[in-house]
């Protein structure tokens, strides 16, 4: 559930060892899947001290396992925060990371340039909690100060955008965030603590879809909220899941009592209890292997990308590329600051002829695979457009980075002489 006292060992060692201490049971090297469902007490007092709160330890496994609990203490060290909780998806991360700071009437300053299913929830689905969101342009600094009201209690963005591969001016953010004393959610899915490391540069607590890059082998679904500690949830009274005492468990005021443990805590003692949104041992285990190669993946995704992009660029089938690792990029300058490491494996191309090109591209590629995901060791194409953000508007959709010409890639790592070939033959059939 949090990270223990770590020495100043660098991020290769982390996404190694991190977490994953031999089984003190059997002395097995690789964490083991737990698959139970509940767990012996000692005796009475030992129950009635983990349901207190008073002791750290596994009850049942819709709130604890310690499979889960490995990644946890992993994905929480590799991105600098107090705590994680892992749940069942991406999308099962966002409603968690929210629930103890809304209610009904509050609301959420989200930016435009999110995955078009995050536009969605965040439409139409938030709005059966009594909750809603307010989409606005976070390269406007001045929009964003001004679309933050009484009501509002999260202030939410991507650190690399999805599906454009747009950088956010994380720090920019959240000092807007921190001015109006409330948490700034950075979904970090796209980046990975690799490139980006959204708690140094102010945020509070960082979501994952750990589906993608941190599994990296298209196997399983899963989903992390990472809390930084650093929030003072006491200072006003704008979050009182957090600050009062809260009903859902005997009236404990959770800041007070765990400090800077208090949202993880809530996420798994309230929220994992109440919603359910449970990931079960052997998606973490899947998880906690494919972290094991996360930078080596990472920096080959970069590498592949830079390739790939800067071919497009340069082919007159294309109309443009997004990809902010590109000079030509406005997000350019964003990068040294942002991701230092590179830009990350995703971004979109405009292929001339419009829809009906793109949709004869996507037909024609050998090697890319056309999925509705992304993050994984293939590469992997799809048309946002009539796919992954259908359910938008077309406003929506252009201001997502989405329009009906762009095709979205998650470039893997496979040779990229390879990749560029079939994207090559793939271009020929579309605008023949």
């Amino acid at each position: 559930m949090s990270t223990e006292t770590e020495p100043k060992l660098g991020f290769d060692t982390l996404q190694v060892h991190a977490g994953a201490d031999p089984d003190p049971a059997t002395g097995a090297r690789q964490v083991p899947i737990y698959q139970t469902t509940a767990y012996v007490f000692r005796d009475a007092d030992h129950a009635a001290a983990l349901f207190n709160l008073q002791e750290v330890g596994y009850i049942y496994s819709r709130l604890t396992n310690p499979t889960v609990a490995a990644l946890q203490t992993r994905i929480a060290t590799l991105e600098g925060g107090a705590g994680a909780v892992c749940c069942s998806s991406g999308h099962a991360a966002q409603i968690m990371a929210l629930f103890p700071l809304m209610a009904p009437g509050k609301n959420v300053v989200a930016s435009t340039k999110l995955y078009g299913g995050t536009v969605q929830q965040f439409s139409n689905t938030i709005r059966k909690f009594g909750w809603s969101a307010k989409f606005v342009d976070f390269d406007d600094l001045d929009a964003v100060k001004a679309a933050i009201d009484d009501d509002t209690r999260a202030v939410f963005c991507e650190s690399v955008a999805n599906p454009g591969g747009y950088i956010t001016d994380i720090p920019a953010i959240a000092a807007i965030s921190d001015d109006a004393g409330i948490p700034l959610i950075v979904d970090n899915t796209s980046a990975t603590p690799y490139l980006c490391r959204p708690i140094e540069l102010g945020a509070t607590l960082v979501v994952h879809s750990t589906t993608k890059y941190l599994t990296g082998n298209g196997t399983v679904t899963g989903g992390a909220i990472v809390d930084s500690g650093k929030f003072n949830w006491s200072a006003n009274d704008k979050f009182p899941s957090l600050s009062a005492p809260e009903p859902a468990y005997h009236g404990i005021k959770f800041h007070e009592a765990l400090g800077p443990m208090a949202f993880t805590f809530h996420g798994i003692a309230v929220g994992l209890r109440d919603l359910g949104m449970t990931m079960n041992p052997q998606a973490a285990h899947y998880t906690l292997m494919g972290i094991e190669t996360l930078s080596l993946r990472m920096a080959r995704h970069v590498e592949n990308a830079v390739k790939v992009a800067t071919w497009l660029e340069n082919d007159p089938r294309v109309d443009f590329v997004t990809y902010a690792g590109l000079p030509s990029s406005p997000y350019h300058d964003r990068v040294a600051k942002i991701c230092p490491k590179g830009a990350g494996g995703l971004f979109t191309f405009a292929v001339k002829g419009g829809y009906e090109a793109c949709v004869k591209l996507v037909n024609a590629l050998k090697i890319f695979s056309h999925v509705a995901n992304l993050g994984d060791t293939r590469s992997l194409v799809i048309h946002s457009a009539s796919t992954t953000h259908r359910q938008l508007t077309p406003e929506q959709q252009e201001a997502a980075g989405a329009a009906p010409n762009v095709v979205r890639l998650s470039i893997g790592i496979e040779d990229a002489a390879d990749l560029i070939a079939d994207l090559d033959q793939a271009l020929a059939a579309a605008t023949a």
